[in-house]
C-alpha cells in the first residue's frame, strides 16, 4: 500500500482558492501496474462518492481492475480528508490537492476536466463547475471589473510517507 499526493501548480489571476467539487469530482487518471509496468492507454475515473467491491483485502473501494497484461487485481481509493485547496498564496508552487492509496498500481498522469470551484479575491464570489480541460479558464467578475483566471495549471505525483 503506497499512498501518493496529487500536487497541482497554477498562476492565478484574481483567484483566492481552487479547489475540487469534492466528494463528487472524477478525478481523471492514467495508471501503471506496479507488478508488470504496463501503463494504461486510456483515462480512469475515480470518485470518492462511489464505491465498488472489491477481491483484495477490504470489501469496497474507489477503483478497482485487473490488469490487462498480467491479470493482477489493483485498486486505488481516495484518502477520505484528503482533499485540499490551491490558494494565492501557493501560486507557482506544487501543492497536494488529494492523496490516494494505492494497491499494486500508481497513477502517472491527470487531466483536470471540469468540476472545479474559484473563489475570487476580493468579492468573494464563487464560480462553480471551472472548466480546466485546457488548463486554463478564465471569466469577468462584475463585483471587481477584472477578468478572474487561471493558467498554466500543471500537475505531478509525489510519494508521501
Amino acid at each position: 500500500m503506497v499512498k501518493i499526493g496529487l500536487q497541482i501548480k497554477a498562476s492565478l489571476e484574481h483567484v483566492e482558492e481552487l479547489y475540487t467539487s469534492h466528494p463528487n469530482y472524477t478525478f481523471l487518471l492514467k495508471l501503471k501496474c506496479l507488478n508488470c509496468g504496463e501503463t494504461s492507454d486510456k483515462w480512469h475515473g475515480v470518485t470518492e462518492s462511489e464505491t465498488f467491491p472489491t477481491k483484495i483485502g477490504k470489501s469496497e473501494t474507489h477503483y478497482s481492475a485487473k490488469c490487462k497484461l498480467c491479470g493482477r487485481d489493483n485498486s486505488l481509493d481516495i484518502i477520505e480528508g484528503s482533499n485540499g485547496k490551491y490558494t494565492s498564496e501557493d501560486q507557482e508552487k506544487f501543492q497536494t490537492i488529494v492523496v490516494f492509496d494505492c494497491r499494486g498500481i500508481e497513477p502517472v498522469d491527470f487531466s483536470p476536466s471540469d468540476g472545479w470551484i474559484a473563489k475570487i479575491e476580493q468579492s468573494g464570489k464563487i464560480f462553480a463547475d471551472v472548466d480546466l480541460n485546457e488548463k486554463e479558464w478564465v471569466e469577468y467578475d462584475d463585483k471587481i471589473k477584472e477578468s478572474v483566471g487561471v493558467y498554466d495549471l500543471q500537475s505531478n505525483f509525489i510519494k508521501i510517507k
